[in-house]
């Protein structure tokens, strides 16, 4: 968003998973953080605002990770060394947007678990989402090894790098995934908007453009070359993207408040700093549209 959830890039507020059901807010959320994480969903652990992924199975709802919750909760209270327990129970809350209880599980299921790669990349991710980005920084460097590298902790690694500012660190973070998963759009995706972040629009765009051409590409990687095309006052073609995923009122609209805000004087600053501790906030009132609501990341 500017996010795995690893958005994470990633979003504004807890409304994050429900406001990315819709189309209309993907974008807003993208414009007033230009999203860390590619806008992605918080289904899970995978990246700090969520993961796109190659999953073909359908995105669960907001009931089913409430059910979710629920289930590995007690499982969780009953015994709260159980590894699988505090895992997937951390995983719905964060799906949830209940980043201050995901953290406190997993702080304590790291002293339990201190060898599990895993358990120390969800870690990181729920440090990120915080906003204790040096600390996540830290940890997710050690939550893979340089002779098995992970494309999923590299690409989160390089949202918290984006996050802290670090926009060529975070580029050559992402070409280290890259060569280990060529083609994700999920990493392609981050490193346009980093790109981005960084006012190469042309060569965000490029990037943007490949993400959006790979066989798993989420609409919502759309949005973000629909944010890039805005960005450098090309309405009408952003516009003719955007419906691809919009209905013409809603990408109407969501041409508008670009356009509003690109306008803005402050709009570079805007799209830099609109997250609060690591997570994008809504636009200013003056510069929001019909939709620029909070979700992701």
């Amino acid at each position: 968003m500017f996010s795995n959830h690893p958005s994470s890039r990633h979003l504004p507020s807890p409304a994050r998973s429900r406001a990315l059901s819709r189309p209309g807010l993907g974008l807003a959320v993208c414009l007033a953080a230009l999203a860390l994480a590619g806008c992605q969903s918080r289904g899970g652990l995978g990246d700090i605002t969520g993961s796109i992924g190659k999953s073909t199975t359908q995105p669960k709802s907001s009931a089913d990770w409430h059910a979710e919750s629920e289930r590995w909760g007690k499982r969780y209270e009953a015994n709260p060394k159980d590894r699988d327990a505090a895992f997937n129970y951390a995983r719905a809350l964060r799906a949830l947007d209940q980043n201050a209880q995901t953290l406190a599980v997993l702080q304590s299921a790291v002293l339990t678990h201190s060898n599990d790669r895993e358990m120390l990349g969800a870690y990181g991710r729920s440090l990120a989402d915080n906003g204790r980005l040096k600390e996540a920084d830290e940890v997710l460097s050690r939550a893979h090894s340089p002779e098995r590298p992970d494309w999923r902790i590299l690409s989160a690694q390089g949202t918290v790098a984006d996050q802290l500012g670090e926009h060529a660190r975070a580029q050559q973070i992402y070409q280290a995934a890259l060569k280990i998963a060529p083609g994700e759009s999920t990493v392609l995706s981050n490193l346009g908007l980093s790109l981005a972040l960084s006012r190469q629009l042309p060569e965000a765009e490029r990037v943007l453009r490949e993400a959006t051409s790979a066989g798993n590409a989420d609409p919502r990687v759309r949005q973000n070359l629909v944010l890039v095309l805005g960005l450098q006052g090309r309405f009408a073609e952003a516009e003719t993207l955007a419906r691809q995923d919009q209905n013409p009122a809603e990408a109407a609209a969501t041409i508008a408040y670009l356009k509003r805000s690109v306008a803005q004087p402050n709009s570079w600053e805007m799209l830099k700093t609109g997250g609060a501790k690591g997570k994008p906030k809504a636009a200013p009132a003056q510069a929001r549209g019909p939709e620029a609501a909070a979700p992701q990341g």
